[in-house]
C-alpha cells in the first residue's frame, strides 16, 4: 500500500515547476488526463421523496450514463449508482443532443423505480433503484437499429392526485417524446406518446414536425406541452398546447394551441394548478402566468417590463431536453435561475418580488426544488467544478455528489475578467479573459516573449453562450502561460432576445467579427502578444474559427474540433433538429444558395495561410465526417503546416477519456511548434503536415 502524500511531497512538486520559463513553456499542476477525470458531467437532477437523482456521464468509462441517487433525510450519506444504469448507458439521440433520458418513480409503498433510455438500441427500461429485480424492456424492439428513441419524460399523476396512495392498483402513465427512425432515409417522424409499465404505448400527439416539455397537471387531468414546426428552433417560435386526459390518454378533440409563440419554453405547473412558461415576448426570456381560458400571460415578477427588470434572462436555449430554471419547493416558493451580464444567479419569487439566494455559485444547471424549502441543482463558481448541492434558502449548501480532489490549488486558477468591447458596426460584445496563472512559476524575462500567447474561444451553437463556471479545459491553457478568452459573441444567449438575434441572416460574420475584435482589443491593451493569436472552436465554434482564418490574417493558428466548413454540405446532410437552422443564420435552402457559398470557408481556402489542427469523430451525425476532411484536403493542397486527428466512435463532442487527453496534449504540441515553445512534461509531438509530405487516405 502507497503511503499519502507527505507535505514534503508537495514542496517537491512545487519545486520541480518553480522558476523561470517561456509562455507556453511554463510547467503545469495540470495535466490532460485531470482534465478527462474532472470532465464528468452531472446534470438533471430530480428529487423523488427523500431522494436525489442525478445522471453522471464518465468519460474514464467511455463517456457512459448512470443514474445516482442518495438519500437526503441521511446526514452524510454517500451517493450510489442505480444498479445497472452504468452498464446500461443511460443516454438518448432524440435530436442528436438528447437530454431527459430518464425518469424515477416512487411508488405507492415508497420503492423506487428508474424508467431509462439505453444507448446501445435506444430501448426504455425499467430499473429497479435497490438493485432486488434485474432491468426489464418498457418498450418493443424497433422495426430498425436504434429507430424508435424517447426523451424528455413526465410521470402522469393519478386522476385526483391521490389514488395511488389510497390504495389503488399501481399503474403509472409516463409520456415521452418519441422520434421514429427507418432505413429508408425518410426524415423522423417525432411526437408524444404514452407508455405504461406494461409496455402498452399510445400517441397523445403527432403531425408536427417536433414536441417536447410534456407536463402533466397536478392532479393528472390536462396536458400542457410545446410543438414547432421547420424552419424554426425552439428559440425561435413555440406553440404551447394543452390537451385533456383520462387516465393518461389523449381526450380525441381537446387538443388547443394556447399560446402561439414567440420564443416560449419550459411550461411547468404550480402546485394549485396554475401553469406558467418562460416566453420572450418583452424582449428578455422571463417567467409568466398563464391564463388557461384566454392564454394570456401575465410575469410573475411585479418589475417585469420595467427598466430595473433589464439584463435578467430567465430562459436558456433548448438544445437538450428536460432544462427547468424554475420551479417550486414544499412550501410553494418559486426557485429560479437567471443569467446577468454572462453570470448565472439563483434566487427565490415571492408575492411578486425577487430575492437572490447568495450560495457562492455562478453557474447553476437544472433546478429540482424539494418538499423540504431546498432546491437540488447543478452548480459551479470560477473556481469550483461542476457538482450536485443541495441549497437552502439563506445560501447554505452541502454537495450531494462525490467529494473529488482539488486539481488546482487555489492560487493557481485563472479566475475569469469579464469585459465588454467595441465590435463593428458600433456593436458591443462581451467576453471573459483568463489571464496566465501558476503560483510557482516567472514568466522568462525576454522581450521577444514578454506577453502572453492567447486562445480566442468561439463557443458552439452558435445560439449558446460561454460558461461562467471553472473549466479546466481552459486552465489546462492558463496554467501553462497562455491566456484564454471565452467570446460571448453576438448571437449569443443570456443577454436579451434582441442580441440573441444578432446572428439572423449573419452566420458567419457577426461571430466572426466578435472573435477577432476580442483578440485585437487585448492585443490593444497589451495583455496579449499580438503575434501569437490562436482561435479555437468546435462544432459552430468551428465554423466561426474557419471563417475567422479565412477572413483575416490576425490570426497565427487555428484549432477546429468538428467544425463546419461547407454550409451547403450541412444543409443537405446534416439531422433533423438542425436541417433547417441555417435558414434563419444564412437564408433559405436552396434559394439562398449563392449566399451559402459566399458564407463556406471551404470556397475560400485560396485565403488560408493559416497553420490548422483539425479534430475529428467517426460517428458524427451533426457535423459529418467529411466536413473536416474537406478542410485538411485544402489545406494540403495549399501547402498549410496543419495535423488532423481522427477519433474512432467518437459523436459530436469527445466523451471518452483517452480521447480528451490525446486531444488536447495534440493541441498543445502543434501549438508549441507552430508558436514556438517547448511544451513541459511529457507531451507526445503531433505530426504536422504540408503539401510536401504525404498525407494521410
Amino acid at each position: 500500500m502507497s503511503s499519502p502524500p507527505s507535505c514534503q511531497d508537495d514542496l517537491d512538486r512545487i519545486s520541480s515547476r518553480s522558476g523561470t520559463f517561456a509562455y507556453g513553456a511554463w510547467p503545469s499542476p495540470l495535466d490532460a488526463a485531470d482534465v478527462a477525470a474532472g470532465a464528468v458531467r452531472r446534470s438533471e437532477p430530480q428529487a423523488v421523496g427523500n431522494w436525489a437523482y442525478w445522471v453522471e456521464e464518465r468519460p474514464l468509462e467511455g463517456g457512459r450514463g448512470a443514474v445516482v441517487r442518495v438519500a437526503l433525510d441521511e446526514a452524510g450519506a454517500a451517493p450510489s449508482d442505480v444498479p445497472h444504469t452504468a452498464q446500461a448507458d443511460i443516454r438518448t439521440s432524440v435530436h442528436e443532443y438528447g437530454g431527459g433520458a430518464w425518469l424515477a418513480i416512487e411508488a405507492p409503498d415508497g420503492t423506487h423505480l428508474v424508467a431509462g433510455a439505453c444507448m446501445a438500441d435506444q430501448r426504455i427500461r425499467l430499473f429497479d433503484a435497490d438493485g432486488r429485480a434485474d432491468p426489464r424492456p418498457l418498450t418493443p424492439e424497433p422495426p430498425s437499429p436504434r429507430g424508435l428513441r424517447y426523451a424528455d419524460p413526465a410521470l402522469v399523476p393519478p386522476a385526483g392526485g391521490s389514488a395511488h396512495a389510497a390504495g389503488a392498483g399501481f399503474d403509472p402513465v409516463t409520456i415521452w417524446v418519441r422520434e421514429a427512425h427507418d432505413d429508408n432515409g425518410h426524415e423522423p417522424r417525432n411526437e408524444l406518446v404514452a407508455i405504461r409499465l406494461d409496455g402498452t404505448v399510445n400517441v397523445v400527439a403527432t403531425g408536427a414536425d417536433f414536441y417536447s416539455s410534456p407536463r402533466p397537471s397536478p392532479d393528472g387531468s390536462v396536458l400542457a406541452y410545446l410543438s414547432w414546426d421547420h424552419p424554426n428552433m425552439p428559440w425561435d417560435h413555440v406553440r404551447l398546447h394543452l390537451v385533456d386526459l383520462d387516465g393518461g390518454t389523449a381526450v380525441p378533440g381537446t387538443d388547443r394551441v394556447l399560446v402561439d409563440g414567440p420564443a416560449v419554453t419550459q411550461p411547468a405547473w404550480s402546485p394549485d394548478g396554475d401553469l406558467h412558461i418562460v416566453t420572450d415576448a418583452d424582449g428578455w426570456w422571463a417567467i409568466h402566468r398563464v391564463d388557461l381560458g384566454s392564454g394570456a400571460t401575465a410575469p410573475v415578477l411585479h418589475d417585469a417590463g420595467q427598466p430595473g427588470a433589464a439584463g435578467r434572462e430567465f430562459g436558456v436555449p433548448a438544445w437538450v431536453f428536460a432544462g427547468a430554471t424554475y420551479g417550486w419547493d414544499g412550501s410553494g416558493a418559486l426557485w429560479c435561475s437567471w443569467m446577468s451580464a454572462g453570470e448565472g444567479h439563483l434566487g427565490i419569487i415571492r408575492d411578486g418580488a425577487l430575492n437572490e439566494v447568495a450560495s457562492g455559485f455562478t453557474d447553476f444547471g437544472r433546478l429540482a426544488p424539494t418538499p423540504n424549502g431546498t432546491v437540488i441543482t447543478v452548480a459551479a463558481s470560477w473556481t469550483r467544478r461542476a457538482a450536485v448541492a443541495e441549497i437552502a434558502p439563506d445560501g447554505t449548501h452541502r454537495q450531494l455528489s462525490d467529494a473529488e480532489p482539488l486539481a488546482l490549488e487555489p492560487d493557481d486558477v485563472s479566475v475569469a475578467q469579464p469585459f465588454t468591447f467595441a465590435s463593428d458596426g458600433g456593436r458591443q460584445a462581451h467576453a471573459f479573459f483568463f489571464p496566465p496563472t501558476n503560483s510557482a512559476v516567472t514568466a522568462a524575462a525576454d522581450p521577444t516573449d514578454a506577453l502572453p500567447p492567447l486562445i480566442v474561444l468561439s463557443h458552439g451553437g452558435p445560439t449558446g453562450a460561454a460558461r461562467s463556471s471553472l473549466d479546466l479545459g481552459i486552465q489546462y491553457w492558463t496554467t501553462r502561460g497562455i491566456a484564454v478568452v471565452d467570446v460571448n459573441y453576438g448571437g449569443s444567449t443570456g443577454y436579451g432576445t434582441e442580441f440573441r438575434n444578432l446572428l439572423a441572416g449573419q452566420w458567419g460574420v457577426v461571430d466572426t467579427q466578435d472573435c477577432i475584435n476580442a483578440a485585437l482589443h487585448l492585443a490593444r491593451e497589451e495583455a496579449v502578444d499580438s503575434r501569437r493569436l490562436v482561435i479555437k472552436g468546435g462544432s459552430a465554434g468551428g465554423y466561426t474559427t474557419l471563417c475567422a482564418l479565412t477572413a483575416s490574417d490576425v490570426f497565427a493558428a487555428g484549432i477546429s474540433r468538428y467544425g463546419v466548413a461547407d454550409l451547403a454540405a450541412l444543409a443537405r446532410d446534416t439531422h433533423k433538429f438542425e436541417a433547417r437552422y441555417l435558414d434563419g443564420l444564412i437564408g433559405p435552402w436552396p434559394e439562398a444558395a449563392e449566399l451559402y457559398r459566399e458564407r463556406s470557408p471551404i470556397w475560400r481556402t485560396d485565403q488560408l495561410r493559416t497553420p490548422m489542427i483539425v479534430l475529428q469523430g467517426t460517428e458524427d451525425r451533426v457535423v459529418p465526417q467529411s466536413q473536416s476532411e474537406q478542410v485538411v484536403a485544402a489545406l494540403a493542397a495549399a501547402g498549410v503546416p496543419h495535423a488532423y486527428l481522427l477519433f474512432e466512435g467518437e459523436g459530436h463532442g469527445f466523451r471518452r477519456g483517452p480521447n480528451i487527453v490525446a486531444a488536447l496534449e495534440a493541441e498543445l504540441s502543434f501549438l508549441g511548434q507552430v508558436l514556438g515553445f517547448e511544451p513541459a512534461g511529457d507531451i507526445a509531438p503531433v505530426e504536422v503536415r504540408d503539401s510536401r509530405q504525404q498525407q494521410p487516405q
